[in-house]
């Protein structure tokens, strides 16, 4: 079995800074992407940014410039999510992935809100 499990969210103003976290445990092998979506109130969920194994990156088109994924590579199973410049529409929930060969983990999920 394989637990994630997200930390580092929180409220911040416009502007501001967040770093997420995302350690997993459990069997895991054939890690081919973790990774973070959000899901905003009234929204479907999306992806914000993952990372391959190898280190390729994508990310959403709202948050390029912004947000920086990157991974332990002393620790394959941890993950960070860096924010920066945060607008209120950055708000949501924030879950991280894991995809391992034809299984898809996630997290709980932590919350960002973003508001003066």
């Amino acid at each position: 079995q394989v637990q994630l499990v997200e930390s580092g969210g929180g409220l911040v103003q416009p502007g501001g800074s967040l770093r997420l976290s995302c350690v997993a445990s459990g069997i895991i092998f054939n890690i081919y992407a973790m990774g973070w979506y959000r899901q905003g109130p009234g929204k479907q969920r999306e992806l914000v940014a993952d990372i391959t194994g190898r280190s390729s990156t994508r990310y959403a088109d709202s948050v390029k410039g912004r947000f920086t994924i990157s991974k332990d590579n002393a620790k394959r199973t941890v993950v960070y999510l860096q924010m920066n410049n945060l607008k209120p529409e950055d708000t949501a929930v924030y879950y991280c992935n894991l995809k391992q060969g034809s299984l898809t983990h996630w997290g709980p999920g932590t919350q960002v809100t973003v508001s003066s």
